[in-house]
């Protein structure tokens, strides 16, 4: 039987999924099977789950960007922030980036060629430079992820 702390953990991690599921009901991954988005928050929490557990709720404003700028802005931000993100945010700085270049890798967006994919492998490799020395292990993980840039 789990422990009163545990099942607290685990009604926080299902509300964060139900509130991210509602969140995000209308939108789509731009691979060529259009996956549901909700697919991302979940591999993302997945990756974050051995590193520091159900204080993923807390800190997901810290690496949320503002979609009121332009992405151009936003994407300058992330490399501009990263390295003035508390460590439990570059920790999920890192997990996006890693879940992010396994899914342009695996199940590349529709209409993205090789030099697009390659240039988001370049953007993310800039913002993680900047969260480095954050966790060996999910740099590690990054840095698998990015060793399957496109050529």
């Amino acid at each position: 039987m789990k422990s009163g702390a545990d099942r607290g953990d685990l009604a926080l991690l299902l509300k964060a999924l139900a509130f991210a599921a509602h969140k995000h009901r209308d939108q789509r991954r731009k691979d060529a099977e259009a996956s549901p988005y909700i697919n991302h928050p979940i591999a993302l929490a997945d990756v974050l789950v051995n590193a520091f557990g159900s204080k993923i709720a807390r800190i997901v404003a810290e690496v949320t960007d503002d979609k009121a700028l332009p992405k151009a802005v936003r994407k300058r931000l992330q490399i501009e922030h990263a390295a003035s993100l508390s460590r439990e945010a570059k920790l999920v700085k890192l997990a996006d980036k890693v879940c992010n270049l396994r899914d342009v890798s695996d199940h590349p967006p529709a209409h993205w060629d090789s030099q697009r994919r390659r240039e988001y492998f370049d953007w993310a490799r800039r913002v993680v430079d900047g969260v480095r020395g954050a966790h060996p292990g999910l740099e590690k993980a990054f840095d698998a992820a990015y060793a399957r840039r496109p050529a």
